[in-house]
């Protein structure tokens, strides 16, 4: 039977999370027996990876423009490098890398068409902020893992080339101004189903009132960061 990361409990494992990019000056977070085992973090963040190139790769098919094809293009190009830089490490300590991500892939697949929009700059919008955010979560796990954690945030904090992504979204609004409060309205519908993939990541299966008051900094911090990603292309968070 697959078990989550919150129903494996390690005895010595502290989460950090450290201060990157859109995370701003975070205070710093323990959280202790909370963080996954390695092989998890690693499979999981590795299947998230695949899924933003396979979204984006769908996206470069069912756009017409050739431009945006082309920018769509470097934005699964950087997520499908992310991809096979984990799956390398994941062989590096001797693992399969299938066997690694294949518990994750039905509940990420379902994540991934829950955020699914019905017109391309809806997903477009999905990819930006939902990779976004977990890019910045997984960073803040990698933390607990040593020089392997290190080597994911190396990973984690490479260019991801979404900068087209927010260009194509700008001209979308720029010639139709209703896309504006559509998008807002999109963008605050992505954060529950994000924060509960990441959610999962961490709380066991019952969460005190001790363990909310330890995660909720990160979740804040999240929040924050999307706000600012929002605000970043004049839409309302």
């Amino acid at each position: 039977m697959v078990k989550w990361f919150w129903q494996r409990r390690p005895e010595d494992r502290v989460l950090h999370l450290k201060s990157r990019g859109d995370l701003g000056d975070a205070t710093r977070v323990d959280f202790e027996e909370l963080a996954p085992e390695i092989d998890t973090f690693l499979g999981q963040a590795a299947y998230l990876q695949l899924g933003f190139f396979e979204t984006l790769s769908e996206l470069i098919a069912s756009t017409p423009e050739l431009g945006q094809k082309e920018s769509l293009s470097r934005a699964a190009g950087a997520a499908l490098t992310k991809h096979e830089e984990l799956v390398a490490l994941i062989r590096e300590r001797g693992d399969d890398p299938t066997t690694l991500m294949l518990p994750f892939r039905e509940p990420l697949d379902a994540f991934r068409r829950a955020t699914h929009g019905v017109r391309p700059q809806e997903t477009m919008l999905s990819v930006h902020i939902t990779a976004g955010m977990l890019d910045d979560f997984y960073l803040a796990l990698s933390a607990s893992y040593a020089d392997t954690g290190r080597r994911v945030a190396i990973i984690l904090q490479a260019d991801d080339d979404r900068d087209a992504i927010i260009d194509i979204i700008g001209e979308s609004i720029a010639s139709d101004e209703e896309w504006r409060s559509l998008l807002a309205l999109w963008g605050r519908r992505l954060v529950g189903d994000t924060l509960l993939i990441a959610r999962a990541a961490l709380r066991p299966t019952t969460l005190g009132a001790a363990e909310e008051k330890k995660v909720e900094p990160v979740f804040t911090e999240l929040m924050a960061a999307h706000s600012r990603r929002m605000d970043a292309m004049g839409l309302a968070a």
